[in-house]
């Protein structure tokens, strides 16, 4: 893929991360986690909240590094190829959550809940495309 390809793929994707906040923040109401949490021992309940918000700190910070340091990462550097490998893993795992543990028939009660659904499925799908080609070389390497 052409470098201004890919580093144009990797800023969209950072964008990409931001639209998944909002899918993100919609989960705690949707799924009425203090309702469902609530029966949960005070340290469980807190524990679930930051692993929560660690995982949003998480899909920020990928966002935000796709969008500020794009030709970074699109060059093909070890480390450009290391943190595109990180995403492109965490997304993957992420998509086979989506596949082989996660049953969200139950919740999916609307048109707009199933759409979003199905298009969370398509960027987890899309996602670890631009990171995976950095990831398995096809970045330019930047010669010193």
């Amino acid at each position: 893929m052409n470098h201004s390809l890919l580093e144009l793929a990797i800023r969209l994707s950072g964008l990409v991360h931001f639209s998944i906040l909002i899918a993100s923040a919609m989960v705690p109401r949707v799924l009425d986690w203090r309702g469902q949490l609530a029966a949960l021992h005070p340290f469980l309940r807190r524990l679930f909240w930051v692993y929560g918000s660690f995982i949003v700190l998480t899909i920020v910070a990928f966002g935000l590094i796709s969008l500020a340091c794009a030709p970074d990462l699109a060059d093909g550097s070890p480390l450009a190829r290391w943190v595109c490998g990180f995403i492109a893993v965490f997304w993957l795992a992420r998509l086979a959550v989506q596949f082989f543990v996660f049953d969200a028939r139950e919740f999916l009660t609307t048109w707009w809940l199933r759409a979003g659904y199905h298009l969370l499925t398509i960027i987890f799908i899309a996602l670890p495309v631009p990171y995976g080609m950095v990831a398995a070389g096809f970045g330019k390497t930047v010669m010193p």
